[in-house]
């Protein structure tokens, strides 16, 4: 019975958690005249990489990811080349634009956020322990 009660508990903290980071996420978007999947592209864009390593990244379909990119190519904040390493994939990387953009957003997603008001080991031990159950999903 303990367990079931954890396992509920669990599950209501982490959906809980999971909608505050949303709503966080998309008042950042908001200020910042970006979409919520935009936002979170741009911060996982800190080093030049692909469209499927960012869908990767983002936890979405890679044609998702590509559509995020198109818009934010169209915006001026970054640029496909051609990857040194494999000819049929494109490097995503970020104009000045982009990258003075990522650091705003950074910055925006780090104030008031919502696992910020833990400690810096609590943050750490949080980490952690989803990424264990990370793991285990598959």
């Amino acid at each position: 019975m303990a367990s079931e009660q954890i396992d509920r508990d669990v599950c209501k903290l982490v959906h809980r958690l999971a909608h505050t980071l949303d709503v966080h996420v998309r008042r950042v978007a908001d200020e910042m005249g970006l979409t919520p999947s935009q936002v979170v592209a741009l911060r996982e864009l800190s080093e030049p990489i692909t469209a499927r390593e960012l869908a990767a990244r983002m936890a979405c379909e890679a044609s998702n990811a590509t559509f995020v990119l198109d818009r934010l190519e169209e915006r001026g904040l970054l640029n496909r080349h051609p990857h040194p390493d494999d000819r049929r994939a494109k490097q995503i990387v970020l104009t000045a634009e982009g990258t003075r953009r990522r650091a705003e957003a950074v910055r925006l997603l780090g104030e008031r956020s919502p696992v910020g008001a833990l400690r810096a080991d609590q943050q750490e031990a949080l980490r952690e322990l989803l990424s264990a159950l990370d793991g285990q999903l598959g």
